[in-house]
């Protein structure tokens, strides 16, 4: 049982990625499961689906790499955690390493990019930053 859970998933993705692993699972959820669209989308991950091991929900994120076998993710850094939630307006959405990277956040029209949010004039809760 972790205390963050979205933390959690990121690092089981960056672990994945140093060991060079074709696949992670971590623990279901539905907010994880909508940050991991969010990365399908923007071709940081390959892939992933819901699956049970054990009888417990989990999420099988396939792990995207280039011809290079090199990680599409570089970076991510969870930026409202448990202790200290931050919250963004639609003017105040940050461009992650000068746009080369994503920030995912929750609106109240669902989880999505920054690009995504900025599009339709939106903020939310910021709740990582990859790139």
């Amino acid at each position: 049982m972790t205390s963050d859970p979205i933390a959690d998933l990121l690092t089981r993705v960056m672990n994945g990625h140093r060991a060079r692993h074709a696949n992670v699972r971590a623990p279901y959820s539905r907010i994880k499961e909508a940050i991991c669209g969010v990365l399908r989308r923007e071709g940081y991950i390959r892939d992933f689906e819901k699956t049970t091991v054990a009888g417990h929900p989990a999420l099988l994120v396939t792990l995207a790499y280039d011809a290079a076998r090199k990680p599409a993710i570089l970076g991510a850094r969870r930026v409202s955690r448990p202790g200290r939630r931050v919250y963004v307006g639609a003017d105040e959405l940050p461009k992650v390493r000068n746009g080369l990277g994503v920030a995912v956040l929750t609106t109240p029209k669902g989880v999505m990019s920054d690009a995504e949010a900025r599009k339709q004039r939106l903020g939310g809760e910021l709740l990582c930053e990859v790139w």
